[in-house]
C-alpha cells in the first residue's frame, strides 16, 4: 500500500512539464509525500518496524543531486547543456524576475493588483516550461504539455487597460521610485526586461513569438502599476529634470 500510494503521487505529478525543471526541489517535496505515507502506514500498523534506518532518513530528505556538479543541468526534453547556455540564461532571468515581483507584493495593499501578481508569477512557470521545452530535442507530447496559451497575453493587455485609465497622463520621463511598492515594482519591470532580451535568442531555436510578447507587455503593466501604488500611497511622482549645463572650462 505504501509503495502504490507513493507510486500514485510521483506519477501524478510526473505529468505537470514543471516538476522537470526544478528537479531538484521537486524530487525532495517527492521524498516528504512518501515519509508522510510511510508515517501513516506505521501509525495503522503499529506492529510493524521502522522500514528506514537513521542514515537512510538523512539520505531520503536530502535536495541536492549532484546531477549539474559537472556545470551542466536538464531540461524538460531530457537534453542536458551548459548552464550559462542561452535557455538557462532565459529560465534564470525569469525566475528573478518573479522572485522580484514576489518581494514587491509583500509592500501592495490593492487587493485586485495582489491577486493580478500572484496570477502573473503562476503565468511565469509555465512560460519557463515552455522556455525548458525546445523543439530541436522534445517530442510531441512534450511540446504539447508545455504550449504557451495566447489567452495570458490577452489577460494581461485588459488589466493594463483598466489600470491605465486610472492615472493621470504620462507627459514627463519619470524616475524609479514613489514609496516601497512603487520603487519594487519599478525593479521588476526593469528585470522583466531582461527577461525578454533573454528570450530573443530563442526564437531561433522554435520558441513562439507570443511568450516574448508576454514579457514586453508584462514590463508595461509593471511600469503601470507601479505609478498606481505611488498614487494610491500618495507618493509623489518624481519627474525627469533636465541636466545642468556646464561651462566648458568646468569640464575640465
Amino acid at each position: 500500500m505504501f509503495w502504490f500510494l507513493c507510486l500514485t503521487t510521483l506519477t501524478a505529478m510526473a505529468s505537470v512539464p514543471i516538476y522537470r525543471i526544478f528537479g531538484s526541489s521537486i524530487r525532495y517535496r517527492s521524498r516528504l509525500l512518501c515519509q508522510h505515507f510511510s508515517s501513516s502506514f506505521n501509525l495503522l500498523n503499529q506492529s510493524s518496524t521502522n522500514q528506514f534506518s537513521s542514515s537512510d532518513s538523512k539520505e531520503k530528505f536530502r535536495i541536492y543531486t549532484r546531477t549539474g556538479d559537472s556545470g551542466t543541468s536538464g531540461l524538460f526534453s531530457g537534453e542536458r547543456r551548459p548552464k550559462d547556455d542561452a535557455i538557462f540564461e532565459a529560465l534564470g532571468t525569469t525566475d528573478e524576475l518573479t522572485s522580484c515581483i514576489g518581494f514587491a507584493r509583500e509592500f501592495i495593499n490593492d487587493p485586485v493588483i495582489l491577486d493580478e501578481l500572484e496570477q502573473i508569477q503562476c503565468i511565469l512557470q509555465d512560460l519557463q516550461a515552455t522556455v525548458a521545452t525546445p523543439k530541436s530535442s522534445s517530442n510531441e507530447f512534450q511540446i504539447r504539455k508545455t504550449k504557451w496559451n495566447v489567452n495570458h497575453l490577452i489577460d494581461l493587455e485588459k488589466w493594463l487597460e483598466v489600470h491605465t485609465a486610472k492615472l493621470p497622463p504620462l507627459r514627463n520621463f519619470i524616475l524609479p521610485s514613489g514609496g516601497k511598492a512603487a520603487s519594487s515594482l519599478h525593479l521588476a519591470r526593469a528585470i522583466c526586461r531582461r527577461a525578454e532580451r533573454r528570450l530573443i535568442p530563442l526564437l531561433d531555436e522554435g520558441l513562439e513569438l507570443p511568450v516574448v510578447q508576454y514579457l514586453n507587455r508584462l514590463s508595461s503593466y509593471l511600469f503601470i502599476v507601479a505609478r498606481v501604488c505611488c498614487q494610491q500611497e500618495g507618493h509623489k511622482e518624481v519627474v525627469y529634470w533636465e541636466r545642468p549645463k556646464y561651462n566648458s572650462q568646468d569640464d575640465d
